[in-house]
């Protein structure tokens, strides 16, 4: 048999790429949430459906997601050599680029409609990215799965808002509760 590399050097490279991609998934995530946030006068005034849950587990969900995410990026980046590894990680940056964008979109822009299009593309790519994950290994791909649950039910929760409230809360501007950013 020809090995490559050790189980401890495998290990070794895993820990190495872990201590690079937790900490850099975990950072966007949360520089992305600085773009946008439940705390605006156009949220507030928002009708909440009925399955939204408590604000604060937004934050630890999402925080046990990014570093799931960021382990299983690691364990794809440390695949040297693995057929179908370069395509996997852009297919992952290409995707992700969707995620971190959809806070901007609904919290900064106040564009469900188009926040919704940013889940429906972040769903769709992360659908790809865990079939490319998982040809380089299986253990990454899974570690998605628990994300793929979040976004889906993150697209019905904001259909649901949608449904709520169909003038896209355009009814706070009355009370001057709007700040709209346009661009």
């Amino acid at each position: 048999m020809n090995f490559l590399a050790s189980k401890a050097q495998l290990r070794a490279s895993f820990a190495r790429w872990s201590l690079f991609t937790v900490p850099l998934i975990v950072l966007l995530g949360f520089l992305a949430g600085q773009l946008g946030g439940p705390d605006t006068l156009w949220f507030q005034s928002l009708t909440k459906p009925s399955i939204f849950p408590p604000p604060a587990a937004f934050g630890i969900v999402w925080t046990i997601l990014y570093v799931m995410i960021g382990f299983s990026v690691a364990l794809v980046a440390s695949a040297w050599g693995a057929h179908g590894r370069g395509l996997a990680i852009i297919g992952f940056a290409i995707h992700f680029v969707g995620n971190l964008s959809w806070t901007f979109v609904f919290f900064g822009m106040q564009n469900m409609t188009a926040g919704l299009g940013v889940l429906v593309y972040t769903t769709l790519t992360l659908l790809v990215v865990i079939v490319l994950f998982a040809r380089v290994r299986r253990s990454a791909a899974l570690l998605l799965i628990p994300y793929l649950a979040w976004v889906g039910f993150a697209s019905v929760l904001n259909w649901q808002f949608m449904v709520e409230n169909p003038d896209g809360g355009a009814n706070a501007g009355e009370a001057g509760a709007v700040e709209r950013v346009e661009f």
